[in-house]
């Protein structure tokens, strides 16, 4: 063997060598941190079986869309029917209902449903009496604990023609009685309203927890300067918590395709249904109960791509605007 050869052998030895131990040193390092944080990873575990037993193993049965699924023959068995199902669902005269509607009543749920939470933590921010304040958000807190039956038994019992607090206004004005909740033109409103109502004193937990991290100095210069409350707020409080709030609307954003299944298929009944069938209601109706589980996973499956497709969006118009978005 040349001087050359043996040259070069001992340089890839000592570059194997290296390399060894790198990944020892890695490794080492590795399970050194991880039995430093092993009663972290271990409250982990928990939430990443979970995610995993009821995420990304269901995944596999995407497959049912691009199926003929026989529920005797097993996802194995079926026949293969590729693209012909999501024909039938975009020929379906239902389906662009269906898109309308979810579209409609998400975007108002946005519309009034996001602003909400962040009104209430910047006022609840600026309340100077602790007892007054957690009284507050204990009442604000509240309904988000209450399921959407009890709901719609508080809505029904105050919208009812006959002998709810609707029916007995019609009865003082001399009125025949109307149900609102049968009424087409109000039906939204109703979800719209109720939804917010649920759901805006929890959401506005995140949005107190951005503010606490406030300097309070900045607050106590800005008042020897001689800013109000108002612009307090607005030049303070507000652009602090600015990250937060594109985060969730990104999030928000990315739930475009789910209107609110619970809710709707409470609240929801046949005179309404032409404005009020969404996606995940038409899924469970079409799907689970009349057996077509092909049809009802090409529909859920067309309804996530849009949602991840809307969060990839949404995501690119943040950073194209400079802010740091979800990652």
């Amino acid at each position: 063997m040349s001087c050359n050869e043996e040259g070069i052998n001992t340089a890839m030895a000592e570059i194997i060598t290296d390399e060894l131990n790198l990944a020892k040193r890695k490794r080492n390092a590795f399970l050194q941190a991880l039995s430093k944080d092993k009663y972290l990873y271990l409250m982990l575990l928990p939430g990443v079986v979970y995610f995993i037993l009821f995420k990304y193993v269901p995944m596999y049965g995407v497959v049912i869309a691009f199926q003929d699924f026989d529920i005797f023959k097993g996802i194995l068995q079926s026949d293969w029917v590729g693209l012909a199902v999501f024909r039938e669902v975009f020929d379906s005269p239902e389906f662009w209902m269906i898109l309308r509607n979810t579209i409609l009543i998400s975007l108002y749920k946005i519309m009034w449903g996001f602003p909400a939470p962040i009104i209430i933590a910047v006022l609840l921010n600026e309340m100077t009496s602790a007892k007054f304040k957690k009284a507050i958000q204990t009442v604000l807190y509240l309904p988000h604990f209450i399921s959407w039956v009890v709901i719609y038994g508080v809505v029904l019992a105050i919208m009812s023609p006959n002998d709810g607090l609707v029916g007995l206004f019609y009865n003082l004005i001399g009125k025949p009685p109307h149900n609102i909740l049968a009424d087409p033109r109000y039906f939204r409103t109703i979800l719209v309203a109720s939804d917010v109502w649920k759901g805006m004193g929890w959401s506005s937990i995140v949005y107190l927890a951005a503010i606490t991290q406030v300097d309070p100095s900045q607050y106590e210069s800005a008042t020897i300067d001689g800013a109000g409350r108002l612009q307090k707020m607005w030049h303070i409080t507000m652009p602090a918590i600015r990250n937060v709030v594109i985060v969730l609307l990104i999030l928000q954003i990315g739930s475009l395709m789910h209107a609110g299944f619970e809710q709707i298929l409470v609240m929801q009944n046949s005179a309404v249904r032409s404005i009020s069938e969404v996606f995940d209601t038409f899924v469970y109706q079409y799907g689970l109960r009349q057996g077509n589980y092909s049809f009802a996973t090409a529909v859920g499956l067309f309804n996530s791509v849009v949602a991840m497709i809307l969060i990839v969006l949404a995501q690119w118009v943040s950073k194209l605007f400079g802010e740091e978005g979800l990652v």
